[in-house]
């Protein structure tokens, strides 16, 4: 087995763990982002993430950094790492959306991925006035919709006639650098989110969880009909708290657990859409970071962190992507103590 590939998550919010750390400022704007992406890329990491929201969802009144526009200016502030930008399809015509696409996967050569997410925060567009659509109804708009996008991606003209769009007599010009497309990656914990990533996704994306259930979902997602010849590839979000003992990881964990019980939730718990998967099981592993966070168990020695991502590898983890407090510190301390410690041991897939 290879090594995994490594990611950061942009803090589009402002932070990834707690909102107010003493050592890390709020900061949401594409400056910081753009350092960070830079520092990833100098340090070995070979992917990012930009999540994408109108609003940032913990208070509308916080600043929020723009996804699309960002993965642009990143795609031309970069040189090798992979840039994926997240996509609600209540948000874009999947026109309008393909055509973005290709323009910044040729800015980076290549490097450009989509994240389809089928949107879970309710006020950002009830606010907008875009219908907010029902659970399963919105999987069956982002099938249809995904199966624009790619058919666009083709370079061929296209006639389309489906339940929520219909294109005539349309092509894009140029056509993808990466081939076949950009690659696709699709987050969610539903039936309907497992069943769409097996018949459209290159890169499932697991929210961070304990090995064993990971270990269960992604046999759960492979038994699945997969309706694309390669094999679909799994991703995990974690955040990370890496020390020189497991005894010092823990302090340090419980610190950032404290500040992160000082955030307000409330807004963003009331935007919750009640059918969705994520957050019903994000209360049974409480901790710190978004999307699973500390769930994941990167918590502790450097040795113990490295030997965990082993095994997540071992499951079929192939892609980790990551958060840290402060980040850039932190983001270096991985780069330093983890990824050594990861290269030297025998991985098993």
């Amino acid at each position: 087995m290879s090594q995994p590939r490594y990611g950061i998550w942009i803090p589009v919010y402002g932070n990834c763990g707690a909102m107010n750390h003493p050592h890390e400022p709020r900061d949401a704007s594409y400056k910081r982002a753009k350092q960070l992406i830079q520092l990833a890329e100098a340090s070995g990491f070979t992917t990012t993430l930009i999540a994408e929201h109108i609003i940032n969802p913990r208070n509308q009144e916080l600043d929020q950094l723009e996804t699309w526009t960002t993965a642009a200016a990143l795609a031309e502030a970069t040189d090798s790492i992979e840039i994926i930008a997240a996509v609600k399809p209540l948000l874009f015509h999947p026109v309008v959306l393909a055509k973005m696409a290709l323009n910044i996967d040729a800015i980076s050569g290549g490097r450009f991925a989509i994240n389809l997410v089928s949107a879970w925060f309710m006020p950002e567009l009830q606010k907008s006035g875009i219908p907010f659509l029902p659970h399963d109804e919105r999987y069956r708009y982002s099938q249809e919709w995904i199966e624009v996008v790619k058919a666009l991606w083709s370079g061929e003209r296209i006639n389309f006639q489906g339940n929520y769009f219909q294109i005539n007599d349309l092509c894009l010009r140029p056509r993808p650098i990466a081939q076949p497309h950009p690659r696709i990656y699709l987050g969610g914990e539903s039936e309907a989110a497992k069943n769409l990533a097996m018949q459209t996704a290159d890169v499932f994306f697991l929210n961070g969880r304990p090995l064993e259930v990971v270990r269960e979902t992604i046999a759960d997602v492979r038994k699945r009909e997969r309706m694309k010849p390669k094999p679909l590839r799994f991703a995990m979000s974690a955040f990370v708290i890496a020390r020189s003992t497991d005894a010092e990881a823990q302090a340090e964990y419980e610190y950032l657990l404290e500040l992160a019980k000082q955030d307000d939730r409330t807004e963003l718990m009331k935007g919750v859409e009640p059918e969705v998967v994520m957050f019903k099981n994000m209360a049974r592993y409480p901790g710190v970071g978004s999307n699973g966070g500390t769930a994941a168990g990167l918590v502790g020695s450097y040795d113990t962190v490295a030997a965990t991502i082993a095994d997540f590898v071992g499951t079929g983890i192939d892609t980790f992507m990551l958060q840290f407090q402060p980040f850039a510190v932190e983001m270096k301390r991985f780069h330093e103590e983890v990824m050594p410690r990861v290269r030297s041991l025998e991985l098993v897939a």
